[in-house]
């Protein structure tokens, strides 16, 4: 065996391994970057990572998502809350799943910095009952938002105004509770009524009730100030007439006789 065959027999097992770490570093990102209790594979169809972290007792998103996370799944985690900008810097998110979780409510900012690459949204078996007015206003993405508690009020109603391109998502939002007695348990979308126009309304009402309630404080006291100062008056009245009359001067008689 020459020299050169000598060489390209250990050369050839050095470009295997060589290889296959490549592949292992493109593949299975590192450990610092994959959050505790999740897991992380690069799918090179989607060209970015695939994060699940289902069933991991998680109880608030992971602050250090790798920026290139195509999916993410949270669901099945005790998540109360998601915090505005949570996802920002995520721009290459397609698919976010937060279903069976313990969030309560939305804000404005909770999907701010996603809107733009988010096609898929599931907030299904959560406890929500309440959204900001602009929670989902710039989302273009497929929101699923089955069974939660909602609250349904004017902030609702204007969240689902905003979700035009989502007709099926609205009609599955079913009222819990709403500011109309009648609504509750039925779909929110068969609700008729502006529960914006409703909620002003029930406040100039409440506004006119705190209004008359101080006229009439300030009538009854000018009533009881004027029924004070007459028995006052009366009173003083009385007193003056029972103070003896003032005897007459003797020159006054004397005058008065003259005269006579």
């Amino acid at each position: 065996m020459t020299l050169l065959d000598l060489w390209l027999t250990r050369s050839i097992p050095m470009c295997l391994l060589l290889q296959s770490l490549v592949l292992m570093a493109l593949c299975f990102p590192s450990a610092s970057m994959c959050p505790k209790g999740c897991i992380c594979l690069r799918d090179p169809h989607l060209h970015g990572l695939n994060v699940t972290c289902s069933q991991s007792r998680l109880k608030e998103i992971p602050p250090s998502l790798p920026i290139d996370t195509v999916l993410l799944r949270l669901d099945h985690n005790q998540i109360g809350a998601v915090p505005d900008l949570a996802f920002h810097g995520l721009r290459l998110l397609r698919e976010l799943n937060l279903s069976y979780n313990a969030v309560e409510t939305l804000g404005e900012g909770a999907f701010s910095g996603i809107e733009g690459t988010l096609q898929v949204l599931d907030l299904s078996h959560n406890r929500i009952t309440s959204v900001h007015r602009d929670a989902f206003a710039r989302l273009k993405a497929h929101v699923i938002v089955d069974d939660n508690p909602w609250h349904c009020d004017c902030a609702l109603q204007q969240a689902i105004g905003g979700m035009a391109h989502n007709h099926e998502a609205s009609t599955r939002v079913l009222c819990r509770s709403s500011e109309l007695r009648d609504q509750e348990g039925r779909p929110f979308l068969a609700v008729d009524a502006d529960l914006c126009n409703l909620t002003k309304r029930t406040t100039d009402y409440a506004m006119l009730v705190t209004m008359f309630g101080w006229f009439a404080m300030v009538i009854s006291y000018v009533v009881y100030y004027v029924r004070q100062n007459q028995e006052d008056a009366r009173r003083h009245l009385e007193y003056l007439k029972s103070l003896p009359s003032k005897p007459k001067k003797p020159d006054e008689a004397d005058d008065i006789s003259t005269v006579v």
